[in-house]
């Protein structure tokens, strides 16, 4: 399910609502989607940290809001060029998407990173162009070891006081 402002499911509290009326069926998942949790001004690196168990897809899209003492969120019916909150191209919004692969990867996340591109100012094409490379650039490839594996090793304590400067 992806969560959808407007919607019957559109935070964490309305799905884990609808958990309960399902009796947490293992195949309700989550598209992951942290422009809509952006708008919406929720913590979208949080949810990953409460809800990272049952996402099973994830959407590269970026938003931004852009504060209005006349407007709301998604603006009413302006254009979304001039809405308070609009989707941009990736790395063009306010979303975090360091820490977004970051969190999914220390997870196990092992889906698919989907560019889903809507931008009010970028031509489509630029976009598409872009968020390819963008997404390329932040998928994490695991380590298969501990970076200090190779510091682990048991060594003579004369050995560790020549390496720390203890010997003169």
């Amino acid at each position: 399910f992806e969560l959808h402002p407007g919607q019957d499911l559109h935070d964490g509290a309305t799905f884990a609502a609808f958990l309960e009326r399902i009796d947490h069926h293992p195949r309700a998942r989550l598209l992951y989607d942290p422009s809509h949790l952006r708008l919406q001004h929720l913590d979208y690196l949080g949810f990953i940290d409460r809800w990272h168990a049952r996402i099973g897809a994830f959407h590269v899209k970026d938003a931004e809001f852009r504060p209005s003492p006349d407007r709301g969120v998604y603006g009413g019916y302006g254009d979304w060029v001039d809405r308070p909150g609009r989707f941009r191209s990736p790395g063009d919004g306010d979303i975090d998407f360091s820490g977004i692969f970051s969190s999914l990867t220390r997870y196990g996340y092992d889906g698919w990173a989907v560019l889903e591109w809507e931008c009010c100012l970028k031509n489509a094409f630029d976009g598409a162009r872009e968020g390819a490379r963008f997404i390329d650039e932040h998928i994490i490839r695991t380590t298969q070891r501990d970076f200090d594996a190779g510091m682990r090793r048991s060594a003579p304590p004369d050995e560790l006081d020549d390496m720390l400067g203890l010997r003169s």
